[in-house]
């Protein structure tokens, strides 16, 4: 009886639904499994084909709706191998990289099957000349990294509203005022439902020589009382271990300060390596802490918050040596007010306003070597348009000049401005 019970086979699986989201970079495809199962899979050429077999499994889902039209995928269609296997055969009119995982339940997801088709081109990384142009008075390059996405929703809050999405809408609000303001340049790390490993968040700022690393979340607890923003930068404890790890990796050591700087550890040895990694880990930390204040400082003036100081944790996104990072909580999704203003856009403008305030007085105070901040003009000229959400206040602090010198050059009497209205900005 042991030994048949040893020869049973696993229990029969059913695909109940079938998901796709496309990234940049890749393809996913997500099987929702009734049960565990084993699998494989394999390319064939002539024509291009990937084949996904799951053992002991039927298909109970339609695959019609699927759209394939941004994929490399040209069709889907499956089958049964061998009596009992599910045969998936996915028509392909690109070159990809496939890579597959199971991943057990949870509360919010059953069993499910995740099969990754990367794009066979490799991305190029941008040089700092690339960045700079030719004048070398280059923009200051923000990385906005919208937390979640794709298979993972974060937070759920009252009436369905998803944290994946809400973040989404404020890093895509801050991105406007940036890219609105002369002197910077905003990145979207995702800007779609699709989902990007921590790690891949961090490498993508860094192929972007980004100068600042900003991640948007929304908070929530068990209890709905729970309530208010936060800011976080990296912890001491986290920026220990994390300049342990890029030392053990030559991987690492070969492409590590990326940011602004591009340093390569990969010529020098492990005592200099871990003196010179420690210094850019303290300096980003510390530059992280900086920008955190004035974020908070500015979050503080439109929301409550959660805690009056900028708080420090291992979060892996908050890990790069070389670039200044801070994750922004925007509020508690699970606190049923909070999360009626964040599901509004208004509110999902003003959050983006006020990080935005936060980001530009730090840059106002310390803007990088090279850039035209620091040159002491904006990259555009001497002339600011109007854009929604602007303030003669900030747009004082942005330029480095007074309210009043700002009204006096104008020939403004008051500070009531409008949208598309171009004003001088004063030169020293």
């Amino acid at each position: 009886m042991l030994l048949l019970a040893l020869c049973q086979p696993l229990a029969a699986a059913t695909v109940d639904g079938v998901r796709l989201w496309r990234a940049p970079d890749h393809t996913r495809l997500v099987f929702d499994l009734s049960e565990p199962v084993n699998h494989k899979l394999f390319l064939l050429d002539n024509p291009s084909r990937l084949v996904v077999d799951i053992a002991h499994s039927t298909l109970n889902a339609s695959t019609g709706s699927l759209d394939f039209s941004r994929s490399p995928v040209a069709s889907l269609r499956s089958g049964v191998k061998d009596k009992t296997d599910l045969r998936i055969v996915l028509d392909l009119n690109a070159a990809v990289k496939p890579r597959s995982f199971v991943l057990e339940k949870n509360e919010q997801y059953g069993h499910r099957l995740v099969v990754d088709l990367y794009d066979s081109g490799q991305q190029t990384v941008k040089t700092v000349q690339d960045v700079a142009g030719e004048t070398g008075n280059r923009d200051i390059i923000i990385a906005i990294d919208a937390g979640h996405g794709g298979e993972d929703p974060g937070a759920l809050g009252p009436k369905g509203i998803r944290e994946k999405q809400v973040v989404l809408a404020i890093s895509r609000e801050l991105k406007i005022l940036l890219d609105q303001t002369p002197g910077f340049r905003a990145t979207l790390v995702r800007d779609g439902d699709y989902y990007i490993p921590l790690r891949g968040r961090t490498h993508i700022a860094r192929q972007h020589r980004a100068d600042m690393f900003i991640s948007i979340h929304a908070d929530a607890f068990t209890k709905p009382s729970a309530h208010g923003a936060s800011v976080f930068a990296l912890s001491r404890r986290g920026a220990t271990s994390e300049t342990a790890r890029y030392l053990a990796s030559r991987e690492n050591q070969a492409d590590l300060i990326g940011g602004a700087g591009s340093v390569s550890l990969d010529d020098k040895d492990h005592m200099l390596a871990s003196v010179l990694l420690d210094l850019s880990m303290t300096a980003t930390l510390s530059s992280s802490l900086d920008v955190g204040a004035e974020v908070l400082r500015s979050i503080g003036g439109i929301t409550t918050l959660h805690k009056k100081h900028v708080e420090q944790a291992g979060f892996m996104v908050l890990k790069s040596p070389d670039i200044p990072s801070i994750l922004v909580e925007t509020g508690f999704i699970s606190n049923p007010h909070e999360a009626q203003q964040l599901g509004s856009r208004a509110y999902q403008q003003k959050m983006a306003r006020a990080i935005f305030n936060g980001v530009n007085r730090y840059y106002a105070k310390a803007p990088p070597a090279g850039t035209s901040l620091a040159a002491g003009k904006p990259a555009s000229g001497n002339v600011h348009v109007i854009a929604r959400g602007d303030t003669l206040s900030d747009i004082a602090v942005r330029y480095n000049v007074s309210l009043d010198e700002l009204l006096r050059h104008n020939g403004l009497t008051s500070t009531q401005i409008r949208v598309g209205q171009r004003l001088k900005i004063p030169t020293s």
